[in-house]
């Protein structure tokens, strides 16, 4: 369960093994150079920028010509050798490579998901030092954030539909249904889906990510107890931490907690939380993306903040999944969105659910408004393209007690290898204060 001894890859985003990962580089780098494809508009954006911004385009070349921090080739048994050559070889091949990605959905691969594909072609030069600035500024993110809108909308269309199917590599295959829910029998009972139907019913790529569940699946824990916590989505707990400062030295090993900065310096909010409990936990490529609320209570405010994409934390040195060990980092630097839920217990009071946005899954779609009543388990909203990383933050004198399902976390140490728990299970109960 310790981050250390974790496989290449977690969340099935990229695969695990290096070879693999470097295989469908070198694939999609001779597609992209034989079909030869004019820039979309967005891409020939971007391009103009790095070439026209003197800093920008000198950390655009220089990342390509450093040493990553961390050693992507596997080690067995000792020194793998010097790395070898890099496959995407400067920003132009990496600016084509992402513009036939714009017209591509990921295929199924059962030992080889590359379901991150921009995130596959920036892998090596995001642990470079020329790397680590670039992909926190700015207008990259911006320009970032248009490609990946283009991408979402290729992902809502009919023509990205074409990967449902049961081919081998198909998200309709034996393999890919085992994944996803255990059989092809558990998957038709557990999702609203019609199996006599074309590609199971499903529109397009983002209809079939963002699948809901039946009606009969994942009931609300103790649904009429306001002491009782759900979790907020199907995911894997990655840590939990009390005693919360609001600011900390959020970018060193451990990736302590930041408050201020996780709520975007908003003082509206931020001093209500100082000294109080966060929780996060991941979900992986194949699991349930949307998000539930964990009480009853009303909507008082959402809050949507941009951000980095592709940013690691430099003092990891080798994070072999990155950016999923950075993710206590990129609570405080990733594009995310914040629901404040004043809930109905008053031992609870005001809380927050934070949906972190983690490489491409950069939309954070959020289906609730101010003002408005939730019960405990109603949908907040949506990652589009699949899951992330989200956090629940409560405020000091809130005394929780966790329920990991039979996990043994620590207080304040990063996890990956842990197993999802279900959306609306409990996750925590809530011991009343005296009043």
């Amino acid at each position: 369960m310790n981050s250390s001894h974790t496989p290449y890859r977690v969340g099935e985003w990229l695969p695990q093994d290096q070879e693999t990962l470097n295989d469908w580089l070198r694939q999609l780098a001779a597609k992209t150079k034989q079909a030869d494809l004019p820039l979309q508009p967005c891409i020939q954006a971007f391009k103009d920028y790095i070439e026209g911004d003197a800093g920008a385009f000198m950390l655009f070349t220089r990342m390509f010509n450093e040493q990553p921090k961390r050693h992507n080739t596997p080690i067995h048994g000792g020194d793998s050798g010097p790395e070898p050559a890099p496959i995407v070889e400067n920003y132009q091949q990496m600016l084509a490579m992402c513009n036939y990605v714009l017209s591509m959905a990921p295929e199924f691969n059962e030992t080889g998901l590359v379901g991150f594909p921009i995130n596959a072609i920036v892998d090596r030069v995001m642990a470079t030092e020329s790397g680590y600035c670039a992909f926190r500024d700015p207008t990259v993110n911006k320009h970032f954030k248009q490609i990946l809108n283009d991408w979402g909308n290729f992902l809502k269309s009919s023509e990205s539909v074409s990967v449902l199917n049961d081919s081998p590599t198909g998200w309709l295959s034996d393999a890919a249904m085992e994944k996803m829910a255990g059989s092809r029998e558990a998957f038709i009972s557990t999702f609203d889906c019609d199996p006599t139907l074309p590609h199971y019913g499903f529109s397009c790529w983002d209809d079939f990510f963002t699948r809901v569940f039946k009606a009969d699946q994942r009931p609300v824990a103790a649904p009429d107890d306001n002491n009782v916590i759900a979790n907020a989505c199907e995911s894997a707990p990655y840590k939990w931490a009390t005693n919360v400062q609001l600011q900390d030295t959020f970018w060193i090993k451990g990736q302590p907690y930041s408050l201020q900065h996780m709520l975007n310096n908003n003082a509206d909010y931020y001093p209500e939380f100082a000294g109080g409990t966060v929780y996060q936990a991941f979900l992986s490529a194949t699991q349930y993306h949307r998000w539930n609320s964990p009480v009853d209570g009303v909507i008082e405010m959402v809050e949507f903040v941009d951000g980095s994409y592709y940013a690691e934390a430099p003092a990891i040195g080798e994070d072999p999944a990155g950016p999923n060990e950075s993710q206590g980092y990129i609570t405080e630097m990733a594009t995310r969105a914040i629901i404040y839920i004043k809930a109905d217990n008053p031992d609870i009071g005001l809380m927050a659910f934070m949906a972190v946005g983690m490489a491409e899954v950069s939309t954070c779609d959020v289906t609730v408004k101010p003002q408005q009543v939730v019960k405990k388990g109603d949908e907040l909203g949506m990652f589009h393209f699949g899951g992330s990383t989200h956090c629940l933050l409560f405020r000091k004198g809130v005394n929780l007690n966790f329920n990991f399902h039979g996990q043994e976390l620590n207080e304040g140490q990063n996890y990956l290898l842990t197993s999802p728990i279900h959306v609306k299970s409990e996750i925590a109960t809530v011991v009343p204060n005296k009043h």
